[in-house]
């Protein structure tokens, strides 16, 4: 996206971004995206879905982050993943979406700790190792609409499984694309 058509409540956010000489901190993302204005209107021509799982719509990006608008069906989940050496924030632009964090077991699966109910401009962060899957557990039309920040950009993470499968390196995908982990 052109700097110049930026939404203007991306703005002081990507003034912000476009000014990171290393990676952001968590809490700085947090406090980003609780002070953000920025609304489903505000993105409203990123917020692509698609039937086959969530969509990722890449907004803007430079050398320290990528920010992204991620659009959720009723009943579309994220793998369970952590974000590898990147730093994530999340912002609700419409809709619930559900967090659950997970811890590994002794005997090597991975065990849900807590699962958290997100409502519309709430936030939430993750790092590093923290494992996390984020869900749009509402009925039918209910859509989940989402505002990413990832600094420095995720560029692969690791991806899990409850049964206890290895752990896969993954690197996601970028654009409209589906579902390819967050």
């Amino acid at each position: 996206m052109n700097r110049t058509t930026l939404p203007p409540a991306l703005s002081p956010l990507v003034e912000y971004l476009d000014g990171l000489t290393e990676r952001a901190s968590i809490g700085r993302l947090r406090e980003l995206l609780d002070e953000s204005g920025a609304t489903l209107d505000d993105v409203a021509e990123f917020a692509q879905f698609s039937e086959l799982g969530y969509s990722r719509n890449l907004v803007c990006e430079g050398p320290w982050y990528h920010l992204l608008v991620l659009c959720w069906r009723s009943g579309q989940r994220s793998p369970i993943h952590n974000h590898a050496a990147s730093t994530c924030g999340l912002k609700v632009l419409t809709g619930v979406a559900t967090e659950t964090v997970f811890e590994p077991t002794p005997c090597g699966q991975m065990k849900a700790i807590r699962s958290t109910d997100l409502g519309t401009s709430m936030v939430c962060a993750s790092q590093d190792a923290d494992t996390h899957q984020v869900s749009n557990l509402q009925g039918p039309g209910d859509d989940l609409v989402t505002l990413h920040i990832y600094s420095p950009p995720l560029i692969e993470m690791d991806k899990f499984s409850i049964t206890g499968e290895s752990i896969q390196r993954y690197v996601p995908m970028m654009g409209y694309a589906d579902g390819g982990g967050i």
